[in-house]
């Protein structure tokens, strides 16, 4: 029910919209039971101990069961372990199109009309995508995880949509705010993405190469230019990495808990650079990937997994279900 007021709440937002069979948008509604990776939830540990497996490599997680904090009342727990589907995103090559919210095109006038993402490629094989980010704190409706303190709180929710952000379309004005890309515009930099990309491949990411999105390319710059489009679920996998990698930064939207013992499990702290182990993606539109393998970690390639998934038309905007794993101290 939480589910379907939210939806219902941004589909009647005081903007006009476009006509689902008019516009170039194209895109459906995430079914909250049939699109979601449910195995992408596990494994599920009780201090270092597995309680459910699972195929996917896990992060490191607290070696004692136990745990106890202070605040925000003094309890006693256990040493909770998950994965938690935290957000959607678009990439979109159509600005305001909401991918997610089943092919929804807001209109806020001329004076948000940026124009369509020039997506064909050049010589030089550039591309620019939108991207939009939503809060989707799926357990806490379902009420799955009974302990509030463990998963991510509220409604559907749009926090942050890069039309209205001057950075994204602009690589320079970006990098006044990101000066420290142009430390890793080098070849040795960009060499080292090569460990992460196998890393990821065959267990996680490596999080000190924070500046590597593995074989999806470089997290800088941090805007929605893709300086060596391979193809759309490519480049969309990339900002949606991109993005989460953004929102740890600037603004600070996103925080993580620490996989160590009490008290570190007791809150999510503030991380400018974002631990890429503790995230994987799952694709949502226009196909959605579920079941056994359907998520896969930040930087793993997508040539596994991604033909068929980009088609003419309605398959060129892309939705993303991104898992976050989760440590707390569950009374």
């Amino acid at each position: 029910m939480r589910y379907l007021k939210s939806v219902l709440w941004i589909f009647f937002i005081p903007f006009s919209t476009t006509a689902f069979a008019d516009s170039l948008c194209h895109g459906s509604f995430v079914n909250p039971i049939t699109d979601i990776c449910w195995s992408c939830l596990f494994p599920i540990s009780i201090g270092s101990i597995g309680v459910v497996s699972s195929d996917v490599p896990d992060t490191q997680n607290p070696s004692s069961p136990v745990c106890a904090c202070g605040d925000p009342f003094p309890r006693v727990g256990i040493s909770l372990g998950f994965w938690e589907p935290v957000a959607l995103v678009d990439v979109t090559r159509h600005p305001f199109c909401m991918v997610n919210l089943g092919g929804m095109q807001i209109d806020l006038g001329s004076a948000f009309n940026t124009g369509d993402a020039n997506t064909a490629l050049s010589n030089d094989n550039n591309s620019f995508y939108y991207v939009h980010w939503y809060k989707f704190p799926l357990l806490f409706w379902l009420n799955i995880l009974t302990d509030f303190l463990c998963v991510e709180e509220g409604n559907l929710d749009i926090a942050y949509l890069t039309e209205l952000d001057p950075t994204w379309n602009d690589d320079e004005l970006g990098f006044i705010l990101n000066p420290e890309a142009i430390l890793f515009a080098n070849p040795i930099a960009e060499t080292a993405c090569a460990a992460d990309s196998l890393a990821a491949l065959t267990h996680l990411p490596i999080d000190t190469l924070f500046w590597c999105a593995g074989a999806q390319g470089s997290m800088y710059p941090l805007t929605g230019h893709i300086q060596e489009h391979v193809g759309g679920v490519q480049a969309s996998t990339l900002l949606t990495e991109r993005m989460a990698y953004k929102l740890h930064r600037d603004p600070p939207v996103l925080w993580d808990s620490v996989g160590e013992n009490s008290p570190a499990l007791c809150y999510e702290y503030p991380m400018p650079i974002m631990p890429k182990s503790r995230y994987r993606y799952q694709m949502v539109n226009p196909l959605p990937t579920v079941g056994r393998g359907g998520c896969h970690p930040f930087g793993a390639t997508t040539a596994i997994w991604g033909a068929g998934h980009e088609y003419p038309v309605t398959g060129e905007d892309f939705g993303y279900a991104v898992y976050k794993k989760r440590n707390c101290c569950a009374a």
